[in-house]
């Protein structure tokens, strides 16, 4: 006290910087108390400040942590080719005198999806027909019509057609595709006739003989073709053991229906039938002798056409021929179908049971396919008669396995 006057003083507090430290571990017997609580109730800080609470007892260093998330396995290496698109050779064409005819499968991109036939054009003109079983369009028009552009060339007229596939939308509006607008290209090329006299020419009477040749014009061909026998096969590679499709057929304008037969066959290692090695696998007037010779799988197929003759030919290389080619070349004749079957003309297979069957359903005149069928023969007729033709395929090229492409 001071001049009388008694004086409160505040309880003074020791003053640092340093921060208070906690010890890491307190005695047991020790316990915090919470600052403002009296008697285990809430109560007011003296000092009107809240202290922190303490936590009680010791501290214990934590062990749990954060789970780790599952491994996905490794996957292994797999080998994988990106397959590149193939064209799927699914369109076929023939140039007649006057006209083209145009076979386009329904499955148009190979995927195994057939698209609608509404979708498909011939320079605008839709398709002609249709067969289900085969699903194929079938289109057919003048050289003139449905579009076509004609190019004349120095010695040739040639006819373009596109023909135009537009993929169609799905119903209800769906806004997707599932394929692609195509278009391809089809020519038909028929050569000029020139005129080099310098006379003035005169108007005569056309022969009738000139007019019963071009109304009575056939045409053969002998093609390779795919396994489902629908289009022209585009490659000739073969291995050994492979079956060959071969198919011949005659087209007929304004012609009686005619018969097709394959009435010899040859195979050399060049395109001259007469050349050695070569070997005959079709002789004696249409009996297909391979398989007799060789134990293959050679033989005529039952017909579908009577315009058309189909054998399977199983591949072969000839001994001392490295490079593997095979030229074929065969006597191709029709006949009108009123005319019956007879040695001269058939085909006729050797079967596994040992006997020769025909594929007309006449096996009686393949009877003599082990001795000889006919005095006459393909080379004492005129390969330039109508009903006669030499045609050609290959050359194939047969391989070994293993060999590279």
């Amino acid at each position: 006290m001071h001049n009388g006057e008694s004086e409160t003083r505040m309880p003074q507090f020791p003053q640092t910087n340093n921060p208070m430290r906690v010890p890491q571990r307190f005695p047991s017997q020790f316990s915090m108390q919470t600052p403002g609580v009296v008697g285990g109730k809430p109560g007011q800080d003296p000092l009107g400040v809240q202290s922190k609470q303490l936590m009680q007892g010791p501290m214990v260093k934590l062990t749990w942590t954060f789970p780790s998330l599952p491994e996905e396995p490794l996957q292994p290496e797999i080998p994988f080719e990106l397959r590149n698109p193939l064209s799927p050779n699914s369109v076929g064409a023939q140039c007649g005198e006057n006209s083209v005819y145009v076979e386009v499968m329904e499955d148009f991109f190979g995927t195994g999806q057939l698209l609608m036939a509404s979708g498909f054009a011939l320079g605008g003109c839709g398709p002609t027909g249709q067969d289900n079983n085969a699903r194929v369009l079938l289109f057919e028009s003048e050289l003139h019509g449905c579009g076509s552009m004609l190019t004349v060339t120095e010695g040739e007229l040639v006819y373009t057609f596109s023909l135009v596939y537009t993929p169609q939308q799905f119903s209800n509006g769906v806004p997707i595709v599932r394929s692609s607008g195509a278009v391809v290209r089809i020519e038909c090329h028929y050569p000029r006739m020139h005129n080099v006299s310098s006379n003035v020419l005169v108007p005569t009477w056309v022969p009738y003989a000139a007019s019963k040749v071009a109304e009575e014009r056939l045409d053969f061909s002998l093609k390779l073709m795919t396994e489902e026998w629908q289009f022209e096969r585009p490659s000739n590679q073969y291995f050994l053991g492979d079956i060959v499709n071969i198919e011949a057929t005659v087209k007929t304008y304004n012609h009686v229906p005619l018969r097709v037969f394959v009435d010899r066959c040859v195979a050399t290692v060049s395109p001259d039938v007469n050349s050695a090695p070569r070997y005959s696998f079709i002789e004696n007037n249409g009996c297909l002798v391979d398989a007799k010779f060789t134990s293959s799988s050679s033989r005529y197929l039952p017909r579908t056409q009577i315009d058309k003759l189909q054998f399977h030919l199983e591949a072969f290389r000839f001994q001392q021929a490295n490079s593997g080619l095979v030229y074929i070349t065969c006597i191709l004749k029709a006949v009108p179908v009123t005319t019956p079957t007879n040695s001269e003309q058939k085909a006729c297979s050797f079967s596994p049971t040992g006997r020769w069957v025909s594929v007309d359903e006449s096996d009686q005149v393949c009877g003599c396919c082990d001795s000889t069928c006919s005095s006459s023969s393909a080379s004492d007729q005129v390969l330039g008669d109508l009903r006669w033709k030499q045609a050609s395929v290959g050359p194939l090229n047969v391989k070994d396995f293993g060999y590279g492409l």
